[in-house]
């Protein structure tokens, strides 16, 4: 039987704002095995944002466990989470977050560098992701010289530069037109199925949860859990509602 790749127990974060306590998360339980793709839906101030820098090792639970291959993050000392975030993630962003003074494969490298590969394997790792994001004839343009849709595609060949088992894209499509974000999600739904990734999307678009082969609502800080089409119908009339 497969191990699951995330696990979550039962987690809570309260964080104080003034002079009052929130809730972001209340009793989460959730777990993914290798190679799902998931879509985080709910409004703003649902938790969707705050489960996942958890599961980026960007932040820890207030209570409760949260396991990636089998290591619980809440308790993992700082040089055990810089593994986590080097190795065993990539992170997507809405806002592309590229060096603007760097070439696209020196983008995608910049990783590389900072684990220590050699300058020569760091270079045939980008060329070879910007390959198969369809970016072959755009490596060594600026990002001010790529459109929205291609300086995502160079952010998601650097969250793949260092071959994590899982991917975590918050609101991947946020800065980009419907037409462009619709390839987007095609190329992220393709690495998924052609590449075993375990990919975890945050968004606020059904039209975008839709590319996801399961849907997890968020609301208050809790957990709603559905799979397949149903769950897409559900939180459309859902987010309708809200």
């Amino acid at each position: 039987m497969t191990e699951p790749l995330i696990v979550l127990d039962n987690v809570t974060r309260r964080h104080k704002m003034g002079e009052r306590w929130v809730d972001a998360l209340r009793g989460v339980s959730l777990t993914a095995n290798p190679g799902e793709f998931l879509a985080l839906v709910g409004a703003s101030g649902s938790g969707k944002s705050t489960l996942l820098t958890m599961l980026g090792g960007l932040d820890r639970p207030t209570s409760g466990r949260v396991l990636v291959q089998g290591v619980d993050l809440g308790k993992a000392k700082e040089k055990e989470l810089t593994l986590h975030r080097r190795e065993r993630v990539g992170f997507i962003f809405q806002r592309f977050e590229l060096l603007p003074r760097l070439a696209a494969w020196e983008n995608v490298a910049t990783p590389l560098m900072f684990a220590g590969v050699p300058a020569k394997q760091r270079r045939a790792r980008a060329e070879a992701l910007l390959k198969e994001v369809g970016l072959e004839d755009r490596m060594d343009h600026l990002p001010s010289q790529l459109s929205g849709g291609e300086q995502q595609r160079v952010a998601i060949a650097r969250a793949l530069v260092a071959n994590p088992p899982l991917l975590l894209a918050d609101e991947p499509t946020g800065n980009l037109d419907s037409v462009t974000g619709e390839g987007i999600m095609a190329l992220l739904q393709r690495l998924n199925r052609e590449q075993g990734l375990t990919l975890i999307v945050v968004t606020h678009d059904m039209e975008v949860a839709h590319y996801a082969g399961r849907i997890v609502r968020l609301k208050d800080g809790q957990l709603i859990e559905d799979d397949g089409r149903q769950a897409v119908e559900e939180a459309r009339k859902a987010e309708a509602v809200l």
